[in-house]
């Protein structure tokens, strides 16, 4: 399923969904690695983090929509995790251990940072005297693109609906329309529709429940709705109807 932006609603691409379904214990060699790990080994822990260095490093951007914020956010999720291994239930799997620290990361960043300017703060430069400031610009300046080259979907003949995807949840409108959001809302979100967690898998966090997980996503579902396009980038590009008309639109 791709992400549906008719209707301001997100699917779940099928490419990241189901963080916590798609394993309930931890690996042979996961257990392996944690116990070196806790142990002191860091090339341990750089192999345990290694298959969800990528996927960790797009979560910080979603909720940032920065590249050096993300990436600070980043390094501030390793450190945690390394100083939290010896709390860490070896018996469940490491990813959404990973995310959960890499939310609270991100969350604790947006906490930090001033506020930044929204669209309506900005605009063209104004003669002395003159009081007719102009419409404001309809970018955030401050958001930048994902690169492509650090997309963790391959290109290929063999995964295009998965590529279109992956693409969708990183697209520079979605990614402008997230900021507008609470860092909870935003959390929430993402953590849900974009990669699937269940509402019980959110709600983790202290002084968070089920409903209030589901209450936070009904918010920001109608806080987003009215801000995103009626078809995303991918699904336009989905519907060119000849080769030349999707190398136009790349």
């Amino acid at each position: 399923m791709t992400i549906d932006w008719s209707d301001g609603c997100l699917g779940r691409p099928s490419n990241i969904a189901g963080m916590g379904a798609l394993s309930v214990s931890a690996t042979a060699e996961e257990r392996e690695l944690l116990d070196a790990a806790r142990g002191g080994d860091e090339d341990a822990f750089r192999r345990l983090v290694e298959p969800h260095h990528t996927e960790l490093y797009a979560h910080c951007y979603r909720m940032l929509g920065a590249l050096h914020d993300a990436e600070d956010a980043l390094q501030d999720t390793l450190l945690r995790a390394w100083r939290g291994l010896p709390g860490f239930d070896d018996r469940r799997p490491p990813r959404p251990w990973f995310y959960r620290i890499a939310t609270n990361a991100c969350l604790d960043a947006i906490a930090r940072r001033p506020s930044r300017m929204l669209p309506v703060d900005y605009g063209p430069p104004v003669s002395p005297g003159n009081g007719d400031v102009g419409e404001p610009h309809a970018e955030l300046p401050w958001i930048e693109p994902y690169p492509d080259g650090q997309l963790s979907v391959q290109d290929g003949y063999a995964s295009p609906e998965a590529r279109y995807e992956h693409r969708e949840a990183l697209e520079l409108a979605f990614i402008a329309a997230l900021q507008h959001l609470s860092g909870r809302q935003r959390a929430v979100l993402i953590l849900r529709e974009v990669l699937g967690f269940s509402a019980k898998e959110v709600a983790q966090a202290p002084d968070s429940t089920p409903a209030s997980v589901n209450s936070a996503l009904q918010r920001a579902r109608r806080a987003i709705r009215d801000r995103l396009p009626e078809h995303s980038q991918q699904a336009t590009l989905r519907l060119a109807r000849d080769q030349r008309g999707r190398d136009l639109v790349d």
